[in-house]
């Protein structure tokens, strides 16, 4: 993998495929580079240049302690940046949390060609996790129950039901999400910081395509379609191949060229 730098000096890590309009993947909680192949294979077969990144506290990625928001958004531009694609020319495509980050960032200066918003979980107010999570989050960290953490997250910030976290548990499901435990808080701290989107965000001044599959959760329904509602240029994109919060990567890269590939 390379290596882009970000304003407060971060490391972060990511690689390319393809060849084309260049696309930065931003993917989702609990989510490295690599969980973005399928997707970033997809987007090179279809003439796209694909570039994948480890967030910053994931995988290759170094981290700051003490990261924000903004942060994240400087790295996003930082990578953006060392894809050596002219100013204003890369695109970005965020799933989840990568895609209320990708928001983020166009709003606070990251200069795009176009945004594709994957499935954002925007509460805009409703149902919000409890105020003291990052924190508690951060605690278990320092005490290096990095399992505990995860499983905290999956439970209150993305509430999955407690039997199917404990069977995850049980299984050892968690074990390998552990290193990725840092992560959570700044996660946390992103979705509550902007749970709902600022008037920034919200004319953000480049073509904004949102995604949500036919078949996933319910807030995530509400979000998508109500963001859509927001944006005044935004295009709304139910795509019936992606399933229960997973893009689909064929279906996903067709969409995103037919926008990028005239």
């Amino acid at each position: 993998m390379d290596t882009a730098t970000s304003a407060d000096g971060t490391p972060i890590a990511y690689e390319h495929t393809g060849d084309g309009p260049v696309v930065v993947i931003v993917g989702g909680a609990l989510s490295t580079a690599a969980d973005a192949a399928p997707l970033a294979r997809a987007l090179g077969a279809s003439g796209i240049r694909a570039v994948t990144y480890d967030r910053r506290a994931r995988g290759s990625s170094g981290d700051a302690r003490g990261s924000t928001p903004q942060h994240e958004a400087e790295d996003l531009a930082a990578v953006i940046a060392a894809t050596g694609a002219p100013a204003g020319e890369a695109s970005v495509l965020g799933h989840s949390s990568g895609a209320v980050l990708a928001l983020f960032a166009a709003s606070t200066g990251a200069r795009v060609r176009a945004l594709f918003l994957s499935e954002p979980p925007f509460r805009f107010g409703i149902g919000e996790p409890a105020d003291d999570l990052a924190d508690r989050l951060q605690r278990l960290v320092d005490e290096g129950r990095g399992e505990d953490a995860v499983a905290t997250f999956q439970l209150e910030g993305v509430e999955l039901p407690r039997d199917l976290v404990e069977g995850m548990r049980a299984a050892s499901q968690l074990t390998p999400l552990a290193p990725l435990a840092q992560s959570t808080v700044y996660d946390v701290q992103l979705t509550r910081q902007v749970s709902t989107p600022t008037a920034q965000m919200l004319s953000v001044g480049v073509p904004v395509t949102i995604l949500r599959g036919e078949q996933t959760f319910p807030l995530l329904v509400d979000a998508a379609d109500r963001l859509a509602r927001e944006m005044d240029t935004a295009e709304l994109v139910v795509v019936p191949e992606s399933v229960m919060h997973r893009p689909d990567p064929e279906a996903t890269a067709r969409i995103v060229r037919e926008r990028l590939i005239r």
